[in-house]
């Protein structure tokens, strides 16, 4: 045989005999360790012997730094914080619609409860038009210390780009969509004004109150956001902390409501007959998807879906627990009893005062807050709203007012360095508190001033007695 074919043959043969060694290894039974030791030892050179790729594609969104708002890639954007906004966003408009409505229509006299809830609506419908137009970019873009620019006026620039894979977001607000985030503070926007209809219910001309809300949601509420949320603003700058609106929307809402009750007058008979709730099993319900939608309030101002927002909502929950209580203790000893509508009411102080601290204090820290402004706020309600002579109707400033007074001092005091990586000062708090105060006080009065030169604000007496569901909307709220 040929040498060649020889040394082929014989090559052959051993890998023949290779492959049959290997198909053998193959079928054996796969042998087990009798222990847990003998497993690790047969383990670890397994895992060792793994490679890691060098390259690891990360599923963080990358943060983008912005100083105004513009486009960004849309990888760049938080699914979960948007989520979490989108979901918010749907919890403060509930607190409007219908929580408002169902809280202040239980309380006031049957013959009235169509034109508060008229309000309400009429209310969500205009203001959500000014933002759109004028009021987001006066409150939300950088332009200077005193009023946003016109970058976004009918929101232009909120811009999604499919095709160039990019859209626009918030400077504030850089992991979520621009769209999103200006859809958020709307719902600030709208309930902030619909507080203020507790203050003046029964007697002011519907007409009137648009004229007046459509023109301060512009000229009074979108300037304080911006002083206090926009990066530029002054109070924003000079280190006044409000998580959520403790400034922007209560106090803000509350003063607004006490000049309103002023220029009005108290209604016929206040202080000499009795004003019968029309039913505060509504007030109830109300007050109830206040605290359920309080959550997106403060928690969704974190504007992330992450550990503060957690905390933001914890802390909520337990300042609301504290206030209904320390409410309902303050009016048993004062009044001998308790009542549903004090647990309501001390409820909502609560969650009015932990609203700007909501971000900066640790749990105790709101059980405090929440205690202090159940009994103070039980007191605007009553001694101080006699003090003032005011008829306030249902308590805007004796609750939002001064709930979100304690609350913006309070945190001051209280806001924790390791929570929220700021220190708080009283003094600059107070600052922030009496320049909203001052800023809104004037401007509501010369708003309805200018109003009333033109319309008369307070419907006629004849109206007032046969209540405002008929004389302004010829409608009833059942027989």
């Amino acid at each position: 045989m040929h040498p060649i074919i020889r040394k082929l043959m014989l090559k052959g043969a051993m890998c023949v005999s290779l492959c049959a060694s290997l198909g053998s290894l193959a079928q054996a039974p796969e042998q087990v360790p009798a222990t847990a030791e003998a497993a690790a030892t047969v383990a670890a050179p397994q895992i060792a012997s793994v490679v890691l790729p060098t390259t690891v594609v990360s599923s963080v969104a990358t943060p983008v730094v912005l100083t105004r708002p513009g486009l960004v890639a849309q990888g760049s954007i938080n699914g979960a914080d948007t989520a979490w906004m989108m979901t918010s966003t749907v919890l403060v408009l509930l607190m409007t619609l219908p929580g408002i409505a169902l809280f202040y229509g239980g309380m006031v006299r049957k013959k009235s409860v169509i034109n508060v809830m008229a309000c309400v609506v009429a209310i969500a419908a205009l203001v959500s038009l000014m933002w759109f137009a004028v009021g987001y970019s006066i409150a939300f873009t950088p332009n200077n210390a005193w009023f946003g620019g016109s970058d976004r006026l009918w929101f232009q620039g909120l811009d999604y780009m499919k095709v160039a894979g990019k859209l626009a977001v918030s400077h504030i607000a850089p992991n979520v969509p621009e769209s999103v985030y200006a859809m958020f503070q709307l719902t600030f926007a709208i309930i902030t004004p619909a507080l203020i209809v507790g203050a003046f219910v029964e007697r002011m001309r519907f007409s009137a109150m648009l004229w007046f809300i459509g023109l301060w949601s512009v000229l009074v509420y979108a300037p304080i956001a911006h002083w206090v949320w926009e990066p530029s603003g002054w109070l924003a700058s000079m280190g006044v902390l409000d998580f959520a609106g403790g400034s922007v929307v209560h106090i803000n809402a509350g003063v607004t409501g006490l000049v309103c009750a002023y220029f009005l007058g108290p209604r016929i008979g206040y202080g000499r007959e009795p004003f019968e709730p029309f039913n505060l099993g509504l007030t109830m319900a109300g007050a109830g998807l206040l605290w359920v939608g309080w959550f997106g309030f403060n928690a969704g101002s974190a504007v992330a879906s992450d550990g503060r927002a957690g905390l933001a909502m914890a802390v909520t929950h337990i300042a609301a627990a504290a206030g209904a209580m320390s409410w309902m203790l303050g009016e048993w000893i004062v009044r001998k009893r308790p009542s549903l509508l004090g647990l309501c009411s001390g409820l909502v102080a609560g969650l009015v005062a932990i609203t700007p601290a909501a971000g900066f204090v640790s749990p105790l820290s709101a059980l405090l807050i929440g205690a202090v402004a159940g009994l103070v706020c039980y007191w605007g309600a009553t001694g101080l709203k006699r003090m003032l002579n005011a008829d306030d109707s249902l308590d805007v400033f004796g609750v939002h007012g001064i709930g979100g007074i304690v609350g913006s001092l309070m945190t001051g005091l209280l806001a924790s360095k390791t929570v929220s990586g700021v220190e708080g000062s009283m003094a600059t708090q107070l600052i922030g508190v009496a320049a909203v105060m001052v800023y809104s006080a004037f401007m509501s009065a010369v708003l309805l001033w200018l109003i009333h030169s033109f319309i008369n604000i307070r419907v006629g007496e004849q109206a007032e007695h046969e209540g405002l569901d008929i004389a302004e909307h010829r409608e009833r709220i059942g027989a």
